[in-house]
């Protein structure tokens, strides 16, 4: 996504015309600012900070998460680690998920309320 740089508008992708030509761009339908597009690919560029963390089973990692008293379903261990994680749209709930600490076990699950 960006942005023109003369009013802050976000850019809209668009077939621009001028006097002479025709071409794709990216176009501000507020003040009328366009960058042209010379090549078009299919190719996303990716970046670290686009990607979600999972946990995974590093012990440094859990070991830095609270500890909630529950039951595991599977092992019966009664302890486990839990993290919040917003899973829908911005004005649902957030899930809680919850792994056992049972090194042996580490089942994850959640819980619907």
């Amino acid at each position: 996504m960006q942005f023109c740089e003369k009013c802050g508008m976000r850019l809209k992708f668009k077939q621009i015309k001028t006097e002479d030509k025709s071409f794709q761009g990216l176009a501000c339908d507020n003040c009328g600012y366009y960058i042209r597009i010379e090549k078009i690919t299919g190719k996303l560029e990716k970046s670290s900070s686009n990607y979600i963390k999972i946990l995974g089973d590093e012990s440094k990692e859990l070991k830095s998460l609270p500890i909630v008293t529950l039951e595991c379903p599977k092992c019966g261990n009664t302890t486990a680690y839990w993290w919040l994680l917003q899973t829908r749209g911005g004005d649902e709930p957030p899930t809680q998920f919850y792994r056992c600490t049972n090194e042996k076990c580490s089942h994850t699950w959640r819980l619907y309320t």
